[in-house]
Order: C-alpha cells, then structure tokens, then sequence
C-alpha cells in the first residue's frame, strides 16, 4: 500500500482548461469547474459537430459544456510512484503556465478508517491502483455505499478507494440539513391537523366526497362508478401544514411525500362540484355499450384484429400471436376492462380504451410487432447517408431487411447526445403492386415520410443498390 501520510498530501491541477478554448477527447473523465465556481467530474461527450455536448456524472443532469467554466482530464493520471515516498505532501499535475488557471485538492480522508463522506456528495478519489477518479458517494447503510460515476450507475467499490476529499461545496449539505429540520417540523405539526368545518362538512372520508359526486354523475351517465373516477391521479384527505386538505399526492425524488392542494375554492359542496368536473371525461368515455360493442368476449375482439391485418401479414399465425400478445377482459375495481398480461404471471396493465374499435386496433398493433419478430430476416442493406437532422435528432441507423416470407421492413434509428428512439415499418405488399420504383417510393413514404424519418423520395431514388436490394 502507499506510504504517504494521506491527511497531510494536497493534489494541484496547476492548469485547467478553459472550455471556450478547448474540448477533452470524447468519453474523457474530467475533473470540472463550473461558471458557479463549484466543482464535480463527469465524462465528456460531444455532439455532432464536436463543439458543444455536455458531461454525464451519474447524476440525473447532464452537465452542458455552457455551464463549464474550466476542465482537466484526471483518468489519464496515474500517482503509484508518487505515493510510495513516505515523505511526499505535494503533487503537482500538469505544466505551468503563467496566468494558468489551477485547483488544489486536500484534506483527503479514507474510508477504511470509517470516514465517510455524506450522502451524494461528489469527491475526488485516489484509487487504490494509483489512479485518480471521481464519483458521487451514494449510501447504503451505516457503513456501506459506494461511488457511482456513470449514467448507467457504474461505480467504484469502497474496497477500490485508497483515499477521498469532497468536491460539492458544505452548502449543498447545509440546504439539506435544513429540508430535514423542515420535515420533522411538517411531521410534529401533523400529528393533529385541524379541519376546517366548512371545507369538510361532510368529514374527513374522501369516500363520502367520491360518493356525493357520483349521485351528480349518474344523473347523466348512469354506467358511472367510483372506479371510472379515479382512473386518473385519485384525490385524497391529508394533512398538511397542520390542517386536513384535500389534494393529489405523489413521491418525490427523495422519497418524501408532495401534496398538490387544492385551491379553487373553500367549501366541501364545491369540492364536489369540482370532483364532478375532473372525473367526468372518464366517465363519459366508460361507457360500457361503446366500449364492450361486441360483448365481454375477448375472442371476438381478437379474431376481428386478426382479420385486419392477415391480409398484410400473410404468414402470420393467431395461435402463435394470441400466446405472445396475452389480452384479456377481466373486472378490475368492480369495473369490466380491458387488460393487457405482458409475463404471464397474472400481473396485467389496464388498457385504457372508451371504443371497442380503438382496443382491437391496440391488438392489431401488437399482433403486427410480434408477426414481423416472428419472420426471421434473410438480408439486409444499410441505407449511407450523412449528417441527417430531424426536428433537432440526428439519423444514425436507416436499414431495410429482406425476410425469410419474402416481404420487407425498415429500421429507423435516430438520437440527440443523451437520448434517442427508434422505430421499424413492415413494407406493406401494396407497396410493391407499383410498376415503377418512383411509384414504389411514392407509396413507401406515405409508411415513411421523409419529414418525420430524415430521409425523402430524392435521397431514396439515386440509390441504385437500394433499388436492387428492392427487387426492382
């Protein structure tokens, strides 16, 4: 192990880079100082022009090299020599310029000795291997965590880091410190909330209020159930501030409970009102005659799917498609529904569907992915193209592939520098009933537009081996 006294040693970065002048190489891990004058690390990655692009962390924001006031790459570093001379206190890393703009890290700590840094604070790290690192500490327990430093949540072990020191400022904690204090205070003030005897004539129950809007419903719709009332986020009774109020609640991103209050008014007989005006879309679109037009038997529903795309879909087989596309018409809240098996466990998802012509083209959709999944491909040509931006997104992948039936599909990729999609298209037999490849091409992109895919009938056309690969 190193025989430096780890307490006593500060690291220099005596030059960063100014990022107005320069740009790491791409997938670089950098140490970062931001125009806020804070700092943190994170691996670079342009975009297409190579200018600008942002840095991933491993935190939920990428970092913009907009915010980026200066950089040095730290995994390039490696400090085993340095580190075995007892009587080191001092590294120096880089060259010195005059006017040069550096950083100086110290007061590093390890966590062999218990010595561990708060919950997501991001530190500089020496390895154990001599490298130098960074990462966001994430807690797991008294005594257990580790350092993520990826997007995907790669991470760094506590038994791969010989020695940390903390890069976010004291500040970022001290805001935490005082949410917490905040917390236990709602907490305390909670214990006994008041209710005010207008807003809650009727008690605290949301049922009762549920129940009271249901009667004004039924008037109009007389299928309405509770359940169609609360298929969207259902309201509640909580207490907040220390008094009972009606709102729609969610988890935030640190596990503490958000309640969206509601404000647009102050007695119970408007909060009912209120009830009634929200829910009432779901109601109306749960009409039973509409929705289950062909009855509660889920084959029919089926059977007429697969009636409108077999024509298409020649080769595909409804026993083969019904197993891998599980749906179903099961009672759900006391309410008939269509229902989607995705593992064949039990667990389903609800399809929200007011039309039983809108749950079979639902089917249709699926039964068409899993029959083009089911039709192996045979071969396979990669449309060139260079530089095509779509609405902001950038084309990286344009392929037609031959299948095993003889019919064609496309595969359409395309991404910005922290998210993509991607898409692909079954080549319908009417395509190809054209005499001529323009008129082919005329058909394939009312399937494909050029607008919306980045590549249009000019670019498609002057394409000789895509013509052959087409058959024409």
């Amino acid at each position: 192990m190193f025989n430096c006294d780890l307490k006593k040693l500060r690291i220099s970065f005596i030059e960063l880079h100014a990022a107005e002048d320069a740009r790491p190489d791409e997938g670089r891990y950098c140490l970062l100082e931001l125009k806020d004058g804070t700092f943190t690390a994170g691996a670079w990655y342009p975009d297409i022009t190579g200018e600008n692009g942002g840095f991933s962390n491993g935190t939920s924001r990428e970092i913009p090299i907009s915010d980026v006031a200066f950089w040095q790459a730290i995994n390039v570093f490696n400090l085993t020599k340095c580190l075995e001379k007892e009587s080191l206190t001092q590294i120096n890393l880089g060259t010195a310029e005059e006017g040069g703009h550096s950083f100086t890290a110290a007061d590093f700590r390890s966590l062999d000795d218990g010595d561990l840094p708060k919950n997501k604070q991001f530190c500089l790290l020496i390895l154990k291997n001599g490298a130098l690192a960074a990462g966001r500490w994430n807690k797991s327990g008294d005594s257990d965590g580790y350092f993520i430093y990826g997007s995907a949540l790669a991470s760094y072990r506590q038994d791969k880091v010989w020695a940390w020191t903390p890069l976010s400022p004291d500040e970022i904690f001290l805001k935490e410190e005082e949410q917490e204090k905040e917390r236990l205070k709602e907490e305390e003030l909670n214990k006994d909330p008041k209710t005010d005897p207008v807003l809650f004539k009727y008690g605290t129950d949301i049922e009762t209020y549920y129940a009271k809007a249901l009667e004004k419903l039924l008037r109009k719709y007389p299928w309405a159930t509770i359940a169609q009332m609360k298929k969207t986020n259902p309201w509640e009774i909580v207490p907040v501030h220390g008094k009972y109020v009606f709102a729609q609640t969610k988890k935030g991103y640190s596990g503490k409970i958000i309640a969206n209050e509601w404000k647009e008014g102050c007695s119970a007989d408007e909060f009912i009102d209120f009830l009634c005006k929200i829910t009432e879309d779901a109601v109306k679109n749960s009409d039973p005659e509409v929705k289950f037009k062909y009855g509660l038997d889920l084959e029919v529903y089926l059977e007429k799917a697969f009636d409108n795309i077999k024509k298409d879909y020649r080769w595909a087989d409804k026993n083969v498609l019904d197993k891998a596309c599980r749906f179903d018409i099961r009672q759900v809240n006391g309410d008939w529904e269509f229902v989607r098996d995705y593992n064949g466990t039990g667990d389903y998802s609800v399809c929200e569907h007011s039309s039983a012509e809108s749950f079979i083209e639902r089917v249709e959709d699926a039964y068409k992915e899993e029959a083009l999944r089911a039709n192996p491909v045979t071969d396979t040509y990669a449309v060139p193209f260079n530089g095509v931006e779509i609405h902001g997104w950038h084309l990286e992948r344009y392929e037609f592939s031959k299948l095993e039936s003889g019919d064609y599909k496309v595969f359409v990729q395309a991404g910005d520098r922290v998210t993509g999609g991607s898409r692909e298209f079954f080549i319908t037999p009417y395509c190809f009933e054209a005499d001529t490849y323009e008129e082919f091409l005329d058909r394939y992109l009312e399937i494909v537009p050029g607008g919306a895919f980045g590549l249009y009938k000019e670019d498609l056309l002057a394409d000789e081996d895509l013509k052959r690969f087409l058959g024409y």
